[in-house]
């Protein structure tokens, strides 16, 4: 069954890669969605940003991707990674990497 998942990725991850290779994590593990780097929500991320992504898969690829994440590439320091699961509302086909 089709699942979603709306995950905040908070430490040093921006600006090292963090997305591409989130990226090729998500083709390897047949995961749809899309990633990016986010800069304006201190509320959440902390005054130096964060990533955000959205997974959709099946939930067994998706808890993979999420265990991939909290370590990153070798240079990223991943502090904390908050998981949202939804309802998918719509058909996601790909993965690409926002602006």
């Amino acid at each position: 069954m089709l699942k979603q998942a709306h995950i905040y990725i908070k430490g040093d991850v921006i600006g090292i890669g963090f997305r591409a290779w989130t990226k090729i994590q998500a083709k390897i593990n047949n995961v749809n969605g899309w990633v990016r780097n986010v800069h304006n929500k201190p509320e959440v991320f902390g005054p130096g940003g964060g990533v955000e992504a959205v997974f959709q898969a099946q939930e067994e690829s998706i808890n993979k991707m999420i265990e991939l994440v909290k370590e990153g590439p070798p240079v990223a320091r991943v502090t904390e990674v908050e998981i949202m699961w939804q309802d998918a509302k719509e058909m996601l086909e790909g993965f690409e990497i926002k602006k």
